[in-house]
């Protein structure tokens, strides 16, 4: 995120934005005031319409450093080096994204907009948008399965993309809704044997995952 030019600011943009994910995270888009924001920003207004603009273009900046730290795994699933195995990483560590101790439950982009307004609706399109491009993401791997020989020539990509996504999507609404973390794994080994690829006795949790 670029600092707007100015006088030097008495407070760390990476850090204030950090407290605004937790807000957004905790009460969604609609349920978030601008007092919530700089109360737990430790910033006045004036101070947050400067450096981050309004509410809305403050909870993009949000979304946008939540899904690069928190959401880093995506990623590093991705770069596996089958299909089955980038749909095993991403949702083991989905599991874990959202159970994490400390964070509030679920996740940032579905939690934002679950209860917005009918004034919120450019919020609603972005995250679906935001939704809709990493499910892009995925059908691009797996087309690349495809061609390679990972995956059958008869499986469609866009499908296997939009059925990981709705799994992922629903372990972030169950994890908000108190579903344990190991419950959420079992969740996974049931999705996973339906994957093309899947073995008789599905990846076991890591021992450390609770």
């Amino acid at each position: 995120m670029t600092a707007t030019r100015g006088r030097p600011r008495g407070f760390d943009l990476e850090q204030a934005l950090d407290q605004a994910i937790e807000v957004f995270w905790r009460q969604g888009y609609e349920g978030t005031s601008l007092s919530d924001l700089t109360a737990a920003m430790g910033i006045n207004r004036p101070s947050l319409y400067a450096a981050f603009g309004n509410k809305e273009q403050t909870f993009k900046l949000a979304v946008d450093r939540y899904a690069e730290i928190d959401m880093a795994y995506a990623d590093r699933a991705l770069s596996a080096p089958t299909a089955f195995e980038v749909v095993s990483r991403y949702l083991r560590d989905n599991v874990d994204a959202v159970t994490t101790p400390g964070k509030p439950p679920g996740c940032l982009s579905i939690q934002g907009g679950l209860s917005a307004a009918p004034n919120d609706d450019p919020i609603v399109k972005y995250l679906a948008g935001r939704r809709a491009d990493g499910e892009q993401r995925f059908a691009e791997r797996f087309a690349r399965a495809v061609e390679e020989g990972d995956l059958p020539v008869g499986e469609d990509p866009a499908d296997l993309a939009r059925y990981v996504s709705t799994v992922s999507t629903g372990i972030a609404v169950q994890a908000a809704s108190g579903a344990t973390r190991a419950a959420l794994h079992r969740v996974v080994d049931r999705a996973l044997r339906v994957f093309p690829g899947a073995t008789a006795e599905p990846e076991a949790p890591a021992p450390d995952r609770r």
